[in-house]
């Protein structure tokens, strides 16, 4: 469906192209090509379709295109070609919203849903501007391309920062014409005379009267003569030109006759001119006693409503733009950083045995959790494996929690391996702690039986009164 929108596209492009070179078709028409560059685009067409067998590629096909558009250009003319292309692109259109039909599930959501579909809608629309920009008039196609602001999200983002705050800038125009309606008032009461704008009359508009006029009085002058002297007479003198002063003052209107006048003058010119409305009333003296007024009321016209008024609703729209750009580069930002299936973004595999783009293509890869539950929604439920009956029954729910969130299987692999690790440094350590433990615990046993020994030798002490080496008198012989 891509490749055909593609195709749509194109076409509009190249019909458009030569509708505005070649418009009202009359320079091109079939056979009037040179023999010379007949031959030359002949073999161009040629050597462009060995090409495409040879090497099927985009640069190809386009040569081949552009050369066999204009072969048919120069020999059937250039509004058979444009007909043809035209009806090559309603055809090319009217596959594209089949399939678009047959793929958004027609029988599954009902035709009222599909037909009231925006986004059928608007190929619908496609298909008649192509109708009638081949059946009515070749401008139609001109329409056909503000498809590129569907195709580019820039360009979308660009409509949206007028739309999306749009209550706002409404308010704001609003505050804009209250604010031209209380100046036009002004104007009304207090500078009437000061409106007065140059205009540029059409000359039919004033050469026809007087051509008529002068016809009519030359016809009656004759007839006249003709009547009385039976001779024929000249033609009536001319008028005197008008001075240059009576053309200035003709070509100069006042545009504040009425209220309403005033209104259409201050909102037309004042909003179009850099200054405001002062840029084109009349300039004053300094000597009028209005003179000072007239500056405030320039004044104020241009600070409130060119400076203010405008710019708030430039700004709200500049504002709106630039929060949807971000929003852009955000998106953008959390589909190359984040898993679509787990969420986990790029640096918790960091350092790990599986990258982030290993993870995505082929762990997490979601094109293969659409097409399970692909296979779940076509699949018999009889023929159900248990996961693809726990799987059916949580999206009959709609409910995710199949999903592993936050989850993956090589980081549980390699948290179980540093678990391991772990618990091996610890056993180690039990096992040194438990040798020194043992050893302290024989030390202690020793230290206890000396304790115990030396608190004998006390005890048979204190029971003789004296040591037992002392039994012996050294006085007496041995």
């Amino acid at each position: 469906m891509s490749f055909w929108s593609s195709i749509s596209f194109n076409l509009a492009v190249l019909m458009n192209l030569l509708v505005a070179f070649f418009y009202p078709f009359k320079g091109v028409r079939g056979g009037t090509l040179e023999p010379h560059w007949s031959g030359l685009l002949w073999t161009a067409m040629l050597i462009s379709l060995a090409i495409v067998i040879a090497l099927p590629k985009p640069h190809g096909i386009r040569a081949l295109i552009a050369s066999t558009i204009l072969r048919l250009i120069f020999s059937v003319g250039l509004q058979p070609t444009l007909f043809l292309l035209g009806a090559f692109n309603v055809c090319n259109k009217i596959i594209f919203l089949m399939s678009f039909v047959g793929n958004c599930g027609t029988f599954t959501r009902g035709y009222r849903a599909m037909v009231l579909d925006v986004e059928f809608l608007y190929h619908l629309l496609y298909l008649v501007i192509c109708a009638m920009g081949l059946f009515v008039h070749e401008f139609f196609y001109s329409l056909l391309l503000f498809d590129l602001v569907y195709r580019e999200e820039t360009l979308l983002n660009v409509i949206k920062s007028v739309t999306r705050n749009g209550r706002s800038i409404i308010l704001t125009a609003v505050l804009a014409l209250i604010l031209v309606y209380l100046f036009s008032i002004v104007g009304y009461l207090f500078f009437k005379d000061d409106f007065i704008l140059e205009v540029d009359r059409l000359p039919n508009e004033t050469a026809v009267p007087e051509t008529g006029e002068s016809l009519a009085s030359e016809f009656l002058f004759s007839d006249v003569c003709r009547v009385e002297s039976g001779e024929n007479c000249s033609s009536p003198a001319p008028k005197e030109e008008l001075v240059p002063a009576e053309e200035t003052e003709q070509d100069k209107e006042h545009t504040c006759e009425t209220l309403l006048m005033c209104i259409v003058t201050v909102l037309s010119h004042g909003l179009r001119s850099g200054g405001g409305v002062g840029d084109v009333l009349r300039k004053p003296s300094k000597e009028e006693p209005l003179f000072a007024a007239r500056v405030i009321y320039d004044l104020l016209f241009f600070f409130m409503v060119i400076i203010i008024v405008l710019n708030l609703i430039f700004g709200v729209i500049i504002d709106t733009f630039a929060d949807l750009r971000s929003e852009k580069q955000k998106k953008e930002e959390i589909l190359k950083t984040t898993c679509f299936i787990c969420g986990l973004e790029r640096d918790k595999f960091d350092n790990k045995t599986v990258t982030f783009e290993e993870h995505i293509k082929e762990e997490h890869n979601m094109w293969h959790y659409l097409c399970f539950i692909v296979l779940v929604k076509v699949k018999d439920s009889t023929e159900y494996t248990g996961p693809e009956s726990y799987v059916a029954e949580m999206i009959k729910e709609r409910n995710l929690d199949w999903f592993p969130r936050m989850r993956a299987m090589s980081l549980v692999s390699s948290d179980s391996e540093g678990e391991q690790n772990e618990l091996r440094n610890l056993q180690e350590k039990l096992e040194s702690t438990m040798k020194l433990v043992t050893n302290l615990s024989g030390q202690l046993s020793e230290l206890k039986d000396q304790m115990t020994e030396q608190r004998k030798q006390k005890q048979r002490i204190g029971l003789l009164g004296h040591p037992p080496h002392m039994n012996v008198n050294p006085q007496q012989p041995a």
